[in-house]
């Protein structure tokens, strides 16, 4: 049976004052875990609604929520989905980017803080999908149409969420996404045995994070160029902005605990089985993978040398065909799939959408997914006009039936053009490199 509580409903008027934070309660689904309070961002600070809507906040088994309808609603409603925040056992809930967008084109919103933290898709999918019946117990009124969207791991939730409940949603919009699952984790893991391997460290699998922090203080000096071409090749293939890019996410620190370390070797759920816990086993593997430095099929003497050292793992475990585990990605969009994502993103990169393109293309699904590139590094780096123009777009999509443009992410010689991502990047990135022509003054 649902457990609701904290229910709070306010208008966004000047005389009405947004409830006070309160102390974060203890969950009633998950044991050990605090749930903040809906009504107050992240911050502390008292969620303020937009003029003329009214907010519901209140927190459904163990997940705290947060719906916003317009003064002026169309009948639809966009269930957004938050990204990875790390292990810690706070939950909370915050507000989509796209928020103002939203509520000025009449669309309601809603998101949740889902129950757990980690890297748990399935419990997202369950909460976020929740919220659509939710949004009618508290408004009175049932959505017209549903879409769905999410950035980083939401993008994941997002994709498998249209292919779990595929009559629910008319539309999808999953931005800087895990859209290829499992593979992201190969992606970790490859960067850090093929550093491994053109240094001569020898590094076991799986890698204990205390101590490999040593090892990567030992293989630091011995790398040079070529693991940065490795790096470019399994991330997405040659591409402007690429050495920037690694420049750029070389200088920052990496992800707890491995902070002392440059980011890409602290990207140790790669070395550890990629699951945080959530699968039962390692899902990584590079039993078959090629590397390789350059474009060229034809393997050099160092290529050969590279993918003969190289330390291979096999999977003890595959991507859940349900919501256990690391759910699987099909690439079968039920839906319009408009997404986006940064070209210098090595966090979460641009290879996630080549991945789904494909199985979306082997699946004869190529019609219903459109990807835009931007030229940015940052992970999720993207700007208010930018994201408005992809859901405008969306929107359009799914009302007309009329596919909009996008890049041709699976064209080696597209990606390849210096012009790449320059259709869909609104503003130029100074930290990026060379400016598109068309934004030129």
């Amino acid at each position: 049976m649902a457990v609701l509580l904290g229910l709070l409903t306010y208008p966004g008027n000047a005389h009405a004052a947004p409830p006070a934070c309160v102390p974060p309660v203890a969950s009633t689904t998950q044991p050990g875990y605090l749930v903040a309070d809906p009504a107050c961002d992240p911050d502390g600070t008292p969620f303020v609604p937009v003029a003329g809507s009214t907010v519901y906040t209140g927190i459904l088994n163990g997940a705290a929520y947060r719906l916003e309808r317009p003064a002026r609603w169309n009948g639809e409603l966009v269930v957004f989905a938050h990204g990875y925040r790390g292990t810690g056992t706070t939950v909370f809930v915050s507000s989509p980017s796209l928020r103002a967008h939203y509520l000025a084109r009449g669309f309601a919103w809603a998101a949740s803080s889902y129950q757990t933290n980690g890297y748990d898709v399935g419990q997202g999918v369950r909460d976020s999908y929740a919220l659509i019946d939710l949004f009618k117990s508290r408004t009175g009124h049932r959505p017209k149409d549903v879409y769905m969207a999410g950035e980083s791991m939401g993008g994941h939730i997002t994709a498998v969420a249209i292919e779990h409940y595929p009559r629910t949603f008319v539309g999808a919009m999953p931005v800087c996404g895990v859209l290829g699952d499992a593979e992201l984790f190969d992606y970790f893991l490859d960067a850090n045995l093929t550093a491994a391997a053109l240094t001569g460290v020898p590094v076991p699998f799986p890698a204990d994070p205390a101590a490999y922090e040593g090892l990567v203080r030992q293989e630091l000096p011995r790398l040079d160029g070529r693991w940065a071409d490795v790096v470019e090749q399994r991330s997405g293939g040659t591409r402007p902005g690429f050495d920037q890019a690694f420049a750029f996410w070389s200088a920052l620190p990496s992800i707890p605990p491995l902070t002392t370390v440059p980011f890409l070797f602290g990207l140790y759920p790669g070395l550890t089985g990629g699951t945080a816990g959530i699968a039962k086993g390692n899902v990584t593997s590079n039993r078959f993978t090629l590397y390789q430095e350059d474009a060229n099929p034809w393997l050099s003497r160092d290529e050969l040398r590279l993918n003969r050292d190289v330390l291979r793992v096999d999977r003890t475990d595959v991507p859940s065909r349900g919501l256990d585990g690391i759910p699987k990605v099909d690439g079968r969009p039920p839906v319009p799939t408009l997404s986006m994502h940064t070209v210098g993103d090595l966090f979460v990169p641009i290879s996630m959408e080549q991945v789904y393109a494909q199985r979306a293309r082997a699946n004869g699904r190529s019609g219903l997914f459109v990807s835009r590139a931007i030229r940015a590094l940052g992970h999720c780096e993207f700007t208010q006009p930018e994201l408005q123009a992809g859901f405008d777009d969306l929107v359009k999509w799914v009302r007309t039936g009329h596919k909009p443009g996008g890049d041709a992410i699976l064209d080696r010689r597209t990606v390849a053009d210096p012009r790449f991502g320059c259709r869909y990047t609104l503003s130029d990135r100074p930290n990026f490199g060379a400016a598109c022509p068309s934004h030129a003054a």
